[in-house]
């Protein structure tokens, strides 16, 4: 089985036009669909039509003038972080070393202090910044050429080479007369600058994805299997479904399984984003990469490698990390030109001023300040480190945003439509009552028994209710068959039976007879129902069976929270009206937004409906809600729900707590306000900066402060996100616990 994705580490990238170009790179292979660039991650997330080996993709990427490799382990990515580091950091440290000296007469002339450097000690102390220290700057600009492309680098080459050229040139043939004018110290004044902007960008970039990085380093290397009465130490990718592992105090769980031996707790803050250690005995369900307390646990494997929840984790944020946002398309046209018109605009301020009788020198100086401020690194790091950082930021908090689109969606939703089992309520009904039909020998025994027989092996809630009322294991029907958003049916002893809602009466046109007023009354009181009716020789109403649910604890103040920001909430609902409005009631909701006896299919219209003119969030978390989910501007799964919703959602969350519906929409809008401020903050430096910088207001070294200033802001502003945290009710809702 080839994979239809890939995703290539890229090194060398400096900019938004450097990312554009890796990204036309690899579209231009064949097979490859789509291609999305990160500059802030430095990652290629290609998608293939076809199976294509590695190599195809890194070579297209070195014909482009940059290097690629597949992914390494987070250790290894780690240490080759911190090389580079290391590197960037001494390259800077010298750079400042050497430049310092150059800038130091400036620097005490306001107090009074007037002396120049020989001219041969400024000559020696720039020329290793220049070439040495600043050799980057050349390689990438040639590679840039080469590939008939512009990228910052190219700016940074051109406009210090003119201003060490133009000092080179004074040095050696000066005005008669005259001492030359030298700037050495302008050329290399900008490399140190930008040298000490790109170190800071990198530590800042990296911090974006702090999260994942937290998320990776969750998988142990090795696990204990117990083997009939011995131990023994395997790696991970050893293990298989069915195993047992030994778990120590304090070790972290390899695999998704359940417990089978002991009692603990255990630390899922960074999974779930559970603050609290959750308790563990036998029968109860661990995930991979949570800590063990302090008891020893013997767990069966039910999950591993991909198919563990880390890792689906790990995949949904990296996706949401690499994706690219809408709005970043229209900034990768504008990219595309940046270059090419910086340098034009550069020639213009040469020959303006040189036509105005400035001089030659004049006119270079100030044509190397249009060069040097311009940067297009702010542009390609405005979106996806806010992306980076607000998804890392919401990950930390149990929430799981799928792709940039979703987020974008999320940030205007102004109608959330809400599920009612296992949404709102807990998804636990119980049976309250029941009531049979007047028929010689049938008694509630004998209807509770039949009910059960239906419901035996299905993971209906309202099965698991019936189930648990019967004192012994019921006999199971035969040919049992569910009927989608109706119930059940089955044959037991030769009788064809059904079991489920008031459609299945109008269905078959059975008549709710004596039992039809005890029905009005329950489901008044918001009950839910279910009927058991004999289809054959003749179809008739054996019994009535009623459920009641609860409310979650955090419902009311998750509704109330979205109505004060604004929002509509709606109820979606299969369940019956009665049952649906004393919800509704209980939170607050009006009756006109309440849509009861809603088939599965049906549900995906209903919020179709609804989007001719609102924007609209469904949340849900069953196999009936996936439907509802994908209509809608966005999904949003509980996280106990099933892995079909989860899937058709754009946002996961991960406890199922109501009131994480409200921050996920919170963390959306924040991350997109980011956004826009760091798409207006790199775009008002460059048109502020460069007519400054035309009009001789900015020299070089003041431009190339702005310049390594604007990447710098925008990165920063980003990591502000990373401080968010969601504004929760530790209240509880006076009618969360009852019955419902």
């Amino acid at each position: 089985m080839h994979p239809t994705t890939f995703d290539l580490s890229i090194d060398g990238m400096t900019c938004a036009s450097c990312a554009g170009r890796v990204e036309r790179a690899l579209r231009k292979v064949d097979g490859v669909s789509e291609v999305s660039v990160n500059l802030a991650n430095e990652r290629a997330h290609v998608q293939l039509q076809r199976a294509l080996p590695p190599a195809a993709l890194i070579d297209a990427v070195m014909h482009a003038g940059y290097t690629a490799h597949l992914p390494v382990s987070v250790q290894a990515e780690e240490a080759n972080h911190q090389r580079h580091l290391r590197h960037e950091r001494w390259m800077m440290i010298a750079a400042i070393l050497l430049a310092a000296p150059l800038l130091l007469p400036m620097l005490l002339q306001p107090l009074g202090v007037h002396f120049m450097l020989p001219a041969w000690l400024q000559f020696g102390l720039a020329t290793p910044v220049q070439f040495i220290i600043g050799a980057r700057f050349y390689t990438s600009a040639y590679k840039a050429v080469r590939a008939r492309a512009g990228n910052m680098d190219l700016l940074v080459a051109i406009g210090t080479s003119a201003g060490y050229g133009l000092s080179f040139y004074q040095w050696l043939q000066p005005a008669p007369g005259q001492s030359p004018h030298l700037y050495f110290e302008a050329s290399a004044v900008v490399i140190a600058l930008v040298l000490v902007g790109k170190y800071m960008e990198s530590h800042a970039k990296r911090r974006t994805a702090d999260a994942l990085r937290a998320l990776q380093a969750l998988r142990p290397s090795f696990a204990v299997r117990v083997v009939g009465d011995r131990e023994e130490r395997v790696a991970i990718d050893a293990l298989r479904l069915g195993d047992q592992i030994r778990v120590k105090p304090g070790e972290r769980f390899a695999v998704d399984g359940v417990v089978i031996d002991g009692r603990s707790h255990a630390d899922e803050a960074l999974i779930s984003g559970e603050s609290l250690p959750v308790s563990k005995q036998a029968g109860d369900s661990v995930s991979a990469g949570a800590i063990n307390g302090e008891g020893q646990l013997r767990v069966e494997t039910r999950a591993v490698g991909t198919q563990t929840l880390l890792a689906k984790i790990i995949q949904l944020v990296e996706d949401a990390q690499s994706a690219k946002a809408p709005i970043q398309k229209q900034v990768d046209r504008v990219s595309q030109v940046f270059v090419p018109v910086i340098l034009l605009l550069a020639l213009l301020t040469l020959l303006g001023w040189w036509y105005s009788g400035a001089g030659l020198q004049i006119a270079i100086l100030h044509a190397v300040s249009v060069l040097v401020i311009a940067c297009p690194c702010a542009l390609g790091l405005a979106t996806p480190t806010a992306i980076m950082a607000g998804t890392g930021a919401a990950a930390r908090h149990g929430i799981l945003i799928k792709d940039a689109e979703a987020l974008e969606h999320a940030s205007k939703i102004d109608c959330v439509v809400f599920d009612k089992t296992g949404t709102l309520t807990s998804g636990h009904p119980e049976l309250l009552d029941m009531s049979v039909a007047a028929i010689d020998g049938y008694d509630l025994q004998r209807l509770l028994r039949e009910a059960a027989a239906l419901q035996r092996g299905s993971e209906h809630p309202l099965a698991r209710a019936v189930l648990a009322c019967c004192p012994t294991q019921p006999e199971a029907a035969q040919q049992s068959e569910t009927l989608a958003g109706r119930g059940i049916r089955g044959t037991l002893g030769g009788r064809d039976l059904l079991l489920g809602n008031q459609r299945l009466l109008d269905d078959y046109r059975v008549s709710a007879g004596a039992l039809q007023a005890t029905a009005q009354k329950w489901e008044s009181q918001g009950r839910t129902l279910s009927w058991l009716i004999e289809v054959s020789p003749q179809p008739q109403v054996l019994g009535l069976l009623a459920f009641g649910d609860t409310l979650k604890s955090g419902a009311k103040a998750a509704l109330t929270c979205l109505r004060q920001q604004g929002m509509q909430t709606h109820l979606l609902t299969g369940d019956n009206r009665g049952s649906a409005e004393a919800v509704a009631t209980a939170l607050g909701i009006d009756a006109d937004k309440v849509h009861a006896q809603v088939l599965p299919a049906d549900k995906a219209e209903a919020i179709r409906k609804l989007r001719l003119s609102l924007r609209v969030a469904m949340v849900g978390d069953g196999i009936n809600d996936a439907p509802a989910l994908a209509s809608a501007d966005i999904g949003i799964a509980m996280g106990s729900g099933t892995d079909v919703a989860i899937q058709a959602a754009g946002i996961t969350l991960m406890r199922d707590d109501p009131q994480w519906v409200a921050a996920a929409l919170d963390i959306s809008r924040r991350t997109c306000a980011k956004i826009r401020q760091n798409l207006f903050w790199a775009f008002i430096y460059n048109l502020i900066g460069i007519p400054l910088a035309a009009f001789g207001v900015l020299n070089p070294m003041l431009a190339g402060a702005a310049m390594a200033l604007s990447s710098v802001s925008v990165v920063c502003n980003a990591l502000l996100l990373n401080t968010w945290k969601p504004q929760l009710h530790n209240d509880v809702d006076p009618e969360a616990g009852e019955r419902t």
